[in-house]
């Protein structure tokens, strides 16, 4: 595939030129009707292929969503905490309204309050993203740069700030404002909605978040380890890869040379990376070929030894053997037969580029492109004359470092004007998941800090609510009512809210990991498992956070209670 870069004029019609792009292609090649041409803005190639489908926006759009359900999860803790301190502040809000304040007054001395709040956190916050930075980068594997110049990067703080006050401060702010002051005084407060229960569906949607968040990371966690784990079709364990550059003329002389090391076991060349091969060509044709059909396909050169290197396993008819007559044979991947509908296809016409010959193999498909796509229709085919591109070395483990310094010795004897670029095809294929990676580790720390945001709020609320019924469970106590039984009686109400929030997000968790996982071609299941599990972790850390004040609560002395009380 080529990619041709076009300085168009402004307001032209991507599609009108994308049609004179393919007749002007037809008026050259006219068999090739299937083809056609899509055009892109240079902007979108970072986030966007080619045809529209996503290449890392849903990585961006995640993370812009995790963000934001921190913020949300951070807000309800303070509505929760704020709504459920207001008996503190009840008789406050009544003498004020009594020497006469304004419910505006007070409203807007809450609204003050909370802002002021939130500029000191801006500011913990911006310093401490200045001094993270360097470990983001590390993580991400990016470069990002915090300009406190840019006005963008305050546009962002300041819409971020409005927002997030604007949802955390208003109902706190209403609530307080609207105490009546006789009823405050003594005690007897209500608002229009029942506090108790606005603290409740709060709880749920944090839980929900944090339980949806727990799902995803594992999600990801199972489909890397799929990753890792999936039989690719070929070995790659110890092999060593490396660009022959100017050996490619002395391709025999080299390859004699590393055969002889006795930390060798073998070598072979091919005219790509068998772990990333992009090459694709659609000029091709075959017996029973339809008029204007393309079917794309690729081509890999490669040398009698690469089938047997690779454990690659033959489906029908036969290998190389390295005779002049192997210049005109080809040996398909059954991806290829599948797409070219032939039956039987060992002794069948086919030509490549231009080479007319006959197939003479058909091999297993095997995985020479991430796991994200399908595996493509491939053509092996074989030359006498030099050219390869890449040799494979084969060593074993303890080997490792004798083979590595034997390639040294070949690529400083021809290549000695080129960095050594000999690595390892396990690092060449974690390589093609290091995004998915980084997204995992990430996604992990973010999910942690969330986790971490709700069970503080938990913990506030279930340290406050503790409070409220100390003379409660002190009266419990001297009635012969036991630990255990209070430590059960305080969390139930709590335990009961985790317990609807796992019920709300497991089919949202489902919904969105699901989605994701339909980015990969070849993927694990978001099986029943996975959220079940999540549930459990979010269940144990709600009875965690809860147990440290309901046992504290349980086992205080109720003498001393009720005389506090």
């Amino acid at each position: 595939n080529y990619q041709t870069f076009l300085l168009l004029n402004p307001g032209t019609d991507l599609n009108s030129l994308a049609v004179k792009l393919r007749q002007l292609h037809l008026s050259v090649k006219s068999d090739d009707t299937d083809v056609g041409y899509l055009l892109q803005p240079l902007a979108d190639m970072h986030l966007r292929n080619a045809d529209g489908s996503d290449r890392g926006l849903s990585t961006v759009r995640m993370f812009m969503l995790v963000a934001l359900l921190i913020l949300i999860i951070a807000s309800i803790n303070y509505i929760n905490l704020s709504t459920a301190r207001s008996m503190l502040r009840a008789k406050e809000v009544s003498l004020r309204k009594i020497i006469g304040a304004e419910r505006i007054q007070l409203f807007m001395q809450f609204i003050i309050e909370t802002a002021l709040l939130f500029v000191c956190a801006i500011i913990i916050a911006l310093v401490m993203v200045y001094a993270l930075v360097p470990y983001f980068n590390q993580v991400s594997g990016k470069d990002v740069q915090i300009n406190f110049a840019d006005y963008h990067l305050w546009q962002v703080i300041g819409f971020t700030i409005i927002s997030t006050l604007i949802i955390s401060s208003i109902y706190p702010a209403m609530l307080l404002s609207s105490f009546k002051p006789i009823n405050a005084l003594k005690g007897k407060i209500s608002a229009g909605i029942s506090d108790a229960l606005f603290r409740r569906i709060l709880v749920v949607i944090q839980f929900t978040f944090s339980v949806i968040l727990i799902a995803g990371t594992l999600v990801i966690g199972k489909q890397l380890h799929y990753i890792r784990t999936s039989q690719l079709g070929y070995d790659k364990d110890h092999v060593l890869a490396f660009n022959m550059i100017n050996m490619s003329a002395h391709l025999d002389a080299v390859k004699d040379d590393l055969s002889k090391d006795p930390a060798i076991l073998n070598v072979t060349n091919s005219s790509g990376s068998i772990v990333d091969y992009g090459g694709q060509t659609g000029d091709n044709s075959w017996d029973g070929k339809l008029i204007g059909e393309t079917v794309m396909m690729s081509p890999m050169r490669i040398d009698t030894n690469f089938i047997s290197f690779f454990q690659l396993q033959m489906a029908g008819g036969n290998n190389f053997s390295g005779s002049l007559a192997d210049s005109t044979h080809f040996i398909l991947n059954e991806a290829a037969v599948a797409a070219t509908r032939l039956k039987d296809p060992v002794g069948k016409r086919f030509t490549l580029q231009g080479t007319e010959g006959t197939i003479i193999g058909v091999i297993k498909d095997f995985h020479f492109t991430s796991m994200r796509d399908k595996i493509m229709p491939a053509v092996l085919y074989y030359r006498t004359q030099k050219g390869y591109g890449r040799i494979y070395v084969k060593t074993s483990g303890a080997n490792a470092g004798k083979a590595i310094a034997a390639v040294q010795q070949e690529w400083k004897k021809y290549n000695a004007g080129f960095p050594f670029d000999a690595t390892f095809l396990d690092d060449d294929y974690n390589k093609l998941y290091t995004g998915e990676q980084q997204t995992a580790t990430l996604f992990n720390i973010f999910s942690g800090i969330a986790i971490f945001i709700s069970c503080l709020g938990l913990f506030g609320l279930a340290a406050y609510t503790a409070q409220l019924r100390t003379k409660e469970i002190g009266v419990r106590k001297v009635l012969g009512a036991s630990v255990r039984g209070i430590i059960k009686l305080l969390a139930f109400d709590f335990i009961k809210l985790v317990l609807v929030a796992v019920v709300l997000a497991v089919p949202v968790s489902w919904f969105v990991m699901n989605k994701w996982l339909q980015s990969f071609a070849y993927r694990t299941s978001a099986g029943w498992q996975v959220f079940a599990l999540a549930s459990i972790i979010a269940v144990l850390i709600a009875v965690i956070t809860i147990s440290i004040q309901t046992i504290k609560a349980a086992v205080a002395n109720p003498v001393k209670s009720l005389r506090s009380e």
